[in-house]
C-alpha cells in the first residue's frame, strides 16, 4: 500500500488529509466506502483522506464517549486513522469500513485509559462532556448531552452518533455493527429516558 503523510498528527489535526480530501471530492463523483476502500488498495492515498473526512466526527464522538476528553479524543481519533491505513490490507469486507474505524477507535480510546494514571482515568469515566468538536455548546445543548450521558451505554452511541454527528440510522447500524431494527428501537427508548430525566430536572 501506497505511503500517506500523517505528519498533520503533529501540527494541525487532519489538515493535510482534508486538503486531500477536498482535492480529491473535486476529481471524482461520490463514491462508496468499498469504492474508496479499494481506490486505496489500488494505489490511491488521497481516497483513504475522503474516508477521513467521512468519518472524522463520527469516531471523534466514539473516542468521547470512552474519553470525557475532547484533546483525548482527538488523539484516540487519529490514531484509529493511522491504524485503520496500516491496516485496511485486513480489512476483507470493504464495505465494512464504517464499523470496523469504530472498533479500532474504542480500541485506541481505552487504551489511553489504561496508561492515564489511576485518579485521572476515574475523572474521565465519570465527568459529563460538556462540549462539541467545534468548541462550547450552547446551555440548551450542554443540558441536552449531559442527559444523554445518564442513558445505558448501548443508547448513549446511536444517540451521539444520529443527533451529534448527524449519521442516518443505516449508517448507524452499520457502524455499530446491528440491524436498522436494533437502532431504531434503542433511539426510541432513549428518546423516552431522555423525556423523563429532562422532566426530573426541570421541576
Amino acid at each position: 500500500m501506497p505511503r500517506i503523510c500523517f505528519s498533520c498528527r503533529i501540527s494541525s489535526p487532519f489538515s493535510l488529509l482534508i486538503v486531500e480530501a477536498l482535492r480529491y471530492g473535486e476529481l471524482c463523483p461520490v463514491q462508496s466506502d468499498a469504492e474508496l476502500v479499494r481506490a486505496v488498495k489500488d494505489g490511491q492515498p488521497e481516497a483513504f483522506a475522503a474516508l477521513v473526512r467521512r468519518y472524522e466526527r463520527a469516531a471523534r464522538a466514539v473516542a468521547l464517549d470512552v474519553l470525557h476528553d475532547h484533546h483525548s479524543a482527538r488523539d484516540a481519533t487519529q490514531d484509529a486513522f493511522v491504524r485503520a491505513y496500516e491496516n485496511l490490507g485486513r480489512l476483507r469486507k470493504a464495505g465494512a469500513f464504517g464499523p470496523w474505524l469504530m472498533k479500532i477507535t474504542r480500541r485506541c480510546a481505552l487504551n489511553i485509559v489504561e496508561r492515564m494514571p489511576r485518579k485521572k482515568a476515574f475523572d474521565a469515566a465519570v465527568a459529563c462532556p460538556v462540549g462539541s468538536a467545534n468548541g462550547p455548546l450552547d446551555e440548551e445543548k450542554r443540558v441536552l448531552l449531559a442527559a444523554v450521558s445518564k442513558l445505558p451505554e448501548s443508547e448513549k452511541q446511536v444517540v451521539m452518533l444520529r443527533y451529534f454527528c448527524g449519521q442516518s440510522v443505516r449508517d448507524v447500524a452499520e457502524m455499530l455493527g446491528r440491524s436498522v431494527g436494533t437502532v431504531t428501537k434503542q433511539l426510541s427508548r432513549a428518546h423516552k429516558r431522555l423525556r423523563n430525566i429532562l422532566e426530573r430536572w426541570h421541576k
